[in-house]
């Protein structure tokens, strides 16, 4: 195990580091120009019910269910080609890396993601974001239920985690209250969702990453001023509908 330290910044990629948003609508593109609008919105209905099923986001997988019935498989070979080796580091939000080392400069950082075993972490390399923390990463299937998995890989006194879903925020500021301060970054399509069950508030807001370079020491180790005692700890972190 890895010796206790005082701060650990555990940061999201999809839509907190990296425009995810712009991928989908990009293969979307790529996925009706192969095979047709009918074809195209196919394999969206077969992404959501995997996601549905396994309750992270699995291209891949979704394109391996896709295939079954798709008649050009020329097409189907470029589409995977196009996925595995999408230019990801050109869809990190302005300042990402940025905030990455500033944020080193407070604490240990720590990318901390959903997502599948495969294509998850190929983003994260191809993005240079592997590289911006020094291969400390952890890809998880839920990040709420993974808590002690990044305690006894990261060990620390007080933990920071930035994302975009206020909810998943809340769930996991639920189990670890003062030792977690939360901060949600406005980006993203999940920005604009209601979100039921988001509660306690973050106990920041940033309206994009880049913002994260502005932070401050104790900014990040107060644990906030919100309380979580009034909140049950069994409520679950669900995706919105």
């Amino acid at each position: 195990m890895s010796a206790t330290v005082p701060l650990v910044v555990l940061i999201d990629v999809d839509n907190t580091l990296l425009d995810n948003d712009r991928f989908a609508s990009d293969l979307r593109a790529h996925l009706d120009a192969g095979f047709g609008s009918a074809e195209c919105a196919r394999y969206w209905r077969i992404y959501d019910a995997l996601r549905a099923e396994s309750g992270y986001a699995d291209y891949l997988g979704a394109l391996q269910r896709f295939r079954s019935a798709a008649l050009d498989h020329h097409a189907l070979l470029q589409v995977s080609s196009f996925v595995l080796d999408y230019p990801f580091a050109e869809r990190l939000y302005p300042g990402a890396l940025a905030a990455l080392a500033h944020l080193h400069t407070l604490g240990t950082t720590v990318v901390l993601s959903d997502g599948d075993i495969v294509f998850q972490p190929r983003k994260i390399m191809r993005s240079g974001l592997w590289d911006a923390v020094a291969g400390r990463v952890l890809v998880t299937v839920h990040k709420e239920r993974a808590l002690e998995l990044v305690e006894q890989a990261f060990p620390a006194r007080h933990y920071v985690l930035i994302d975009d879903k206020p909810a998943l925020l809340a769930a996991i500021k639920r189990r670890l209250g003062a030792r977690l301060t939360s901060v949600f970054v406005q980006q993203g399509h999940y920005a604009a969702v209601a979100w039921p069950g988001a509660e306690p508030p973050a106990d920041l807001v940033l309206d994009g990453i880049d913002d994260a370079c502005a932070l401050a020491s104790d900014q990040l180790q107060s644990g906030g001023c919100n309380t979580h005692a009034a909140f049950p700890v069994t409520a679950q972190y669900q995706e919105p509908t």
